[in-house]
Order: C-alpha cells, then sequence, then structure tokens
C-alpha cells in the first residue's frame, strides 16, 4: 500500500505543474465566462443576476442575433473552404512528398515554414502584399497581363473573406501535409504492392487501399481544423480589425465576441457589454463541443469498423 501511495505523489508531483497551469489559463476563464453570461455588466458597473437574458438577447434580439448567424455563417465558410483545400491540395502534396525521395525533407521544410510563423506577421505581411496601390500582388498581376484582374482585396466585400480563408490555408496547410505523411508512412508498403500484382491501377491503389486507411487520419485533422477555425480571431483582428470590416463581410464569431465584450473604437467607442460577450463565448463552446465529440465519435467507430 505505501508504494502504491508513493507511487500515486509521484505521477501527482509530475501532473500537478501542468495541471495548475490548464486550471488558470483554461478552466478558470471559462467557468468566468460561464458565470459572467448570467451577469448584466458593461465593464463598469454589475447590475445584478440577469438570468438567460444574455442569451435571448443574442440569440432572438436585433441586431445581436443578425451579427451571430452571419459570424456563424462566416465561420462555417471558413472550416469548409479550409477543409477542402487541405483535403485536396494538402493530401495531393504529401503522397507526392513520399515520393520525394531525398527531396522529402526539404519539400517538407519548405510547407510546414508558414505554419511555424505567428499570425501577426503572417497578418502584417500579407497586409503589405495585398496592399491595392503598392502591393505586390496587384503588381504581379499588371505584370502578366491580367490588370483587369486587379482590386482592393481586403475592401471589396466579395472578395474580403475568401482571401482571408487564402491566407489562412496558406499558413495552416503545412500541419495536415505533416500529418498526412506520418499516416502514409503507417501504411504498410505490402498492402499496395499486392494490389499492384492483383492488376489495381495506381489510383485504384490510392482510392480502395491508401485512402480507407487514411480515414482516421483525415477526420482528426479534420476536427483539429473544425475547432481552429471556429475559434479564428488574430489572423482576422490583424488584416481587418474587430469591426468585421468591410461592412461585417468578414465577421466571425470571434470577432463579434470581441466586439460585444469589450467595445469597437473603430464604430465611435461602443461601450463593451462582459455580459452579452459572454454569452456568445459560452455559445462558442457549445457548438465547438458538440461537433468536435461527435467527430471524435465518428473517427473512433471508424476505426473500430476497420
Amino acid at each position: 500500500m505505501s508504494s502504491k501511495r508513493s507511487r500515486r505523489r509521484i505521477y501527482f508531483m509530475f501532473l500537478a505543474p501542468a495541471l495548475i497551469v490548464y486550471t488558470v489559463f483554461m478552466v478558470y476563464p471559462l467557468l468566468s465566462s460561464l458565470g459572467y453570461s448570467f451577469i448584466e455588466w458593461d465593464g463598469y458597473i454589475r447590475r445584478g443576476f440577469a438570468g438567460f437574458d444574455n442569451f435571448r438577447k443574442v440569440l432572438f434580439e436585433r441586431p445581436y442575433s443578425e451579427r451571430l448567424v452571419g459570424a456563424l455563417k462566416h465561420n462555417v465558410f471558413f472550416f469548409v473552404v479550409t477543409f477542402l483545400i487541405q483535403t485536396t491540395f494538402g493530401l495531393f502534396i504529401a503522397v507526392m512528398l513520399t515520393k520525394g525521395g531525398r527531396l522529402l525533407r526539404l519539400f517538407q521544410t519548405v510547407y510546414f515554414a508558414p505554419y511555424t510563423l505567428s499570425q501577426v506577421v503572417v497578418g502584417f505581411l500579407w497586409l503589405l502584399l495585398l496592399n491595392p496601390t503598392w502591393g505586390q500582388i496587384n503588381k504581379f498581376l499588371t505584370l502578366i497581363g491580367l490588370e483587369n484582374l486587379t482590386r482592393p482585396w481586403l475592401g471589396d466585400m466579395m472578395t474580403a473573406l475568401p482571401t482571408i480563408v487564402l491566407v489562412n490555408a496558406w499558413r495552416w496547410l503545412g500541419f495536415p501535409i505533416t500529418v498526412y505523411l506520418a499516416g502514409l508512412q503507417g501504411i504498410p508498403v505490402e498492402l499496395e504492392e499486392a494490389a499492384l500484382v492483383d492488376g489495381a491501377t495506381p489510383w485504384q491503389v490510392f482510392r480502395h487501399v491508401t485512402l480507407p486507411l487514411l480515414v482516421p487520419t483525415i477526420g482528426m485533422v479534420t476536427i483539429l481544423t473544425f475547432i481552429y477555425d471556429f475559434n479564428a480571431f488574430e489572423l482576422i483582428f490583424i488584416m481587418q480589425g474587430s469591426s468585421g470590416s468591410p461592412f461585417y463581410s468578414t465577421d466571425v464569431l470571434g470577432t463579434f465576441f470581441y466586439r460585444t465584450a469589450f467595445g469597437d473604437a473603430t464604430t465611435g467607442g461602443e461601450v463593451g457589454q462582459v455580459g452579452l460577450g459572454s454569452a456568445i463565448a459560452v455559445l462558442m463552446f457549445l457548438v465547438i463541443c458538440v461537433v468536435s465529440v461527435f467527430g471524435v465519435w465518428l473517427v473512433r467507430r471508424q476505426e473500430v469498423e476497420m
């Protein structure tokens, strides 16, 4: 018994620092947000318990309900486009890199490098490149004779959000490529060779052997992408601010929460509503939690069936 207790103490001593950090920076803010969502508080004065009134306002009262639906749609668009890019272009690159031989490590580093950059650095870099007056993107289009395609990429409601999503995909792409590479390298070569011996074409080998074995890997990357994209804030804040300009076309749940909770100086110094912002944060958490748990359940079920 004494040896078991000593082992438990040792385990607890090693786990305690991580648990303390997790509690301070994750559990406490989460519980605080949950508590604040039931309080009427504008950041200066707490007016007491509000019950579910903050949630009612966010879900059913204008303009909050309209902004919430719009931001949610943008988050869905953010995720879907990123998912399509990483499961087509990203998986294609990963498959090509497995055949790269000595160049594998070099190209893997090249594709992974943007992911190591801070989102602040990435945001400012692309702000310079996309500048409508002297940005290199418009200059390059003019140079190759496509000046009719030049435009204020971040100032046009039709192109602002897709542009930011593509910038995000450029930065994020290195992560799924690396994970897919690990998944591809974990597939036994004998399975592919056996299919080739049986007369299967390379596409048939990929479609019926490689891809089914990659489904759990693709599933986990998809879940992580969903969590990341529904928490999107830094890149949009750097490139467009918290106002979701132009005219809320780049507004997502993260910027909607920030603007509601802390105010927006770009629109006349609106006073933040901490209670309403906390309600939005709780709704974000519920959406991410429910979808993520369901996704993990699907991935595990697929693994069992395999």
